[in-house]
Formats: C-alpha cells, sequence, structure tokens
C-alpha cells in the first residue's frame, strides 16, 4: 500500500455556501487514507455559513490571513534576493497591492506546514489563496499546485507568477484549458490535468422513482446559486411571470445568498419579484445546508438554472444526481456537463422567453422529464462523482513528487 499523503487544502473563505463540493473531495481523500490539513484565507460573512458540516469545517480549518507585521517583514526579507521586486514590476501594480496583503499569510503557511510536516499544498484557486502557496514555496515551504474554477481574469493579476511555480495544475472544463494555454504559454506548469469538481452520488440520489408533472398540478421548480447578477435568477422570475401569463401554474424556490449576506443584490431580486407580482409564486430561501438543498431537489419537477456564464456547474451536478431534470443555459462550459437534448436542455443565456418555453416543454412532456432524469444521473455518476477529483489531486501529488 503507498504511504499517505499529508496534504494542506487551501480554499479562500472556507466554509462559504458554495463549497460543499471542497468538503466532499477532502472526506474521499480521508476514505483514501490520506491525512487532510484545512486552510483558508479568512471565514466567509456569517450569513453565508449555512452547513451542517460547517461548524467542524471551521474547529480544523487553519486561518491565515490574520495580518502580522513581524511575518510580512519576515517574508519580504526571504523573497527580495529571489527577484520578488521585479516580478512585481513586471506584472504592475495590481500585483504588488497583493502581494503585500498576502506577505504574512505566506509566512503563516510556510511555518505552518514545516511544523505540520505537510507533503504539499493544493490552492483550490487562483487568486489570491494561489498567490500565498507560490510566495511560501519561494520562502522554502512545500510545493503547491492549483485549480482553476472559471476564467482567468476573475482571479486578479499575476498569473503568469502564480502558475510558474506550480508542481501542476487541475481545470475544470477543455474550454478553459484552451484559454489558459493560450494566455499563459510559457508560464504553465507541466502537468495539465482537466478534471471537474465533483458531487457525492452515494449521498445525492433518489431512493424512489422521479415523478414528472401531473396535468392540472403546480409545477415545482428549484434553482440553487449565489444570488448575483451572473447566475440570472432575474431572467428566471422573468420566465415565471410568462409562465403565469399564459395559464401555466408554476411554483419556483430559490436557495442562495448575495455575498454580502443578504444586504447585496438580494434587495434587487425582490424588487424585481414584487414588480413582476410573483410574491405567491417564487419564494428566495437564502443559504441553506446541503442536506436542505437536497430535500428541495427530490420535491422538484425541475431544475432550473439561468447563469449568464457558468465555468461548469455543480448545482447542475447535484440535481441531475438527484434525478431532476434540468434546464441551463449555453454558458461557459455547461454544455461539457449538459447534452442538450439528452441528459437535460439548454437555451441561450439571458432569454426568458426561451427559458419559459422549455419549461413548459418539460411539463407537458413526462416522457422527456424522465428520460433526462434518468441520462442525467447516469452521466454524473460516471464522469462526475467527487471521489474522481481526490483520485486526480492524490495521483498527480505522487506524480511530481517521483520526479520532483
Amino acid at each position: 500500500m503507498s504511504q499517505a499523503l499529508r496534504i494542506g487544502y487551501l480554499v479562500p473563505q472556507f466554509p462559504g455556501q458554495t463549497h460543499i463540493f471542497f468538503w466532499r473531495e477532502v472526506q474521499a481523500l480521508e476514505a483514501m487514507g490520506h491525512k487532510v490539513d484545512l486552510l483558508s484565507t479568512r471565514m466567509p460573512p456569517s450569513g453565508l455559513i449555512a452547513h451542517d458540516w460547517s461548524e467542524d469545517a471551521i474547529a480544523r480549518t487553519t486561518y491565515l490571513g490574520e495580518p502580522s507585521p513581524v511575518r510580512a517583514v519576515q517574508a519580504l526579507a526571504g523573497l527580495l534576493p529571489r527577484g520578488l521586486p521585479a516580478a512585481m514590476l513586471k506584472e504592475g501594480p495590481g500585483f504588488a497591492r497583493d502581494v503585500a496583503m498576502t506577505l504574512s499569510a505566506a509566512q503563516a503557511l510556510k511555518a505552518h506546514a514545516q511544523e505540520l510536516q505537510l507533503d504539499h499544498v493544493h490552492a483550490h484557486s487562483c487568486g489570491r489563496a494561489a498567490l500565498i502557496a507560490a510566495l511560501s514555496q519561494q520562502l522554502g515551504g512545500p510545493s503547491y499546485s492549483l485549480t482553476l474554477h472559471g476564467p482567468l481574469s476573475d482571479y486578479g493579476p499575476g498569473q503568469r507568477f502564480k502558475w510558474r511555480g506550480a508542481a501542476f495544475a487541475t481545470i475544470i472544463t477543455h474550454k478553459l484549458m484552451g484559454e489558459v494555454q493560450e494566455a499563459l504559454a510559457g508560464d504553465l506548469p507541466e502537468r495539465l490535468t482537466v478534471r471537474a469538481m465533483g458531487v457525492d452520488t452515494e449521498v445525492l440520489k433518489r431512493e424512489t422513482p422521479y415523478q414528472p408533472p401531473e396535468k392540472g398540478r403546480p409545477i415545482r421548480l428549484f434553482s440553487c446559486g449565489r444570488l448575483n447578477v451572473v447566475k440570472g435568477h432575474q431572467d428566471l422570475m422573468s420566465a415565471m411571470r410568462q409562465l403565469l401569463d399564459q395559464g401555466v401554474d408554476v411554483r419556483l424556490e430559490i436557495a442562495g445568498e448575495d455575498d454580502a449576506g443578504g444586504e447585496g443584490f438580494r434587495k434587487d431580486l425582490e424588487a424585481h419579484l414584487r414588480k413582476l407580482r410573483l410574491q405567491d409564486h417564487v419564494k428566495l430561501l437564502g443559504a441553506i445546508d446541503a442536506g436542505a438543498v437536497k430535500e428541495k431537489l427530490l420535491e422538484a419537477h425541475g431544475f432550473v438554472l439561468a447563469s449568464w456564464h457558468e465555468p461548469l456547474g455543480v448545482a447542475y451536478m447535484e440535481a441531475m444526481a438527484c434525478g431532476v431534470p434540468v434546464i441551463g443555459t449555453d454558458a461557459g462550459g455547461v454544455r461539457e456537463l449538459i447534452d442538450d437534448g439528452r441528459t437535460g436542455k439548454l437555451v441561450a443565456p439571458k432569454d426568458p422567453t426561451a427559458l419559459a418555453r422549455a419549461i413548459r416543454e418539460l411539463a407537458q412532456n413526462p416522457d422527456s422529464a424522465l428520460r433526462f432524469s434518468a441520462a442525467g444521473r447516469a452521466h454524473v455518476e460516471a464522469h462526475f462523482r467527487a471521489s474522481l477529483g481526490a483520485e486526480t489531486l492524490v495521483s498527480e501529488i505522487r506524480a511530481t513528487r517521483s520526479t520532483g
């Protein structure tokens, strides 16, 4: 049996409302016999801490973001001889600002990794968490790797610096892989792998068969995603209004919260809901626990997410694993998950009329709904299990350690 690894697992603002897939991957790594040390920058706002496992996660997470002038000075002294000033000049003022904000955390990570004798640190981000791991390595800390979860433009400056020192990287879609290879040519690690985050298909499954909508009964829809304009919840609400005006009785529940814990974009959605007179048909549930998400999925006739851009879509995976027919938008890398007409339905983003048409067709075609239910579950079980991500991480760490 191969020796167990001691893996630092770095996630920004952990545990946030969308972080169930990180927790699943950690559990899968531990089930394989490896030691996982949870690391984060800082805790998320309290309104976004919603899972029944959040308390356990917080208790075992080391938060690196607490500023320490002493640690920052120590880090700067160690990095100056390694060419950091030249990198800061090359990458620009935004990168210099990020370096200043992460020096203390990088020093803390180096000391923590040495104390626990970590074999490797994996940063599930290409933002400041990745910079912390990169600076820590330059200070003499452990090797590190990255996962890219979305467009590079979402993760701030200094991407070449962050990727150049990585032992390997995983990227969640082939579409993003192509973008990275074009944008960062010459500064990429030798080992790049396409591997999406996955879901626990043993937990997310049905105990009773899926039942499609019945004629004359309300259609129950569920959506789950951060309350952010790019998630398109406002477009889904507009589609709901169209369906109701056409005499289609639909009910929608949306789980998720804005990044300000309810004081941000949620206000805009509430105003849109009132303007469309949807108070009796649409409910904003806020951030809810993963168990509650599963309950809502199992009660739903369909899952709908109207994102303007979606790198891939773990929420779709969760619905498909539960055998719920999905309707999504052909945006970002979603087509790598949902095969239009086979495992679900795709429409153009920012098109409430097309969304309404797809929902109506699902409601009127129980055979299609049943087909999407079965095909979606089979597809996720085969290609998007949480254990696959954990297995990839372990095999890549072992491969780079054996050649390092």
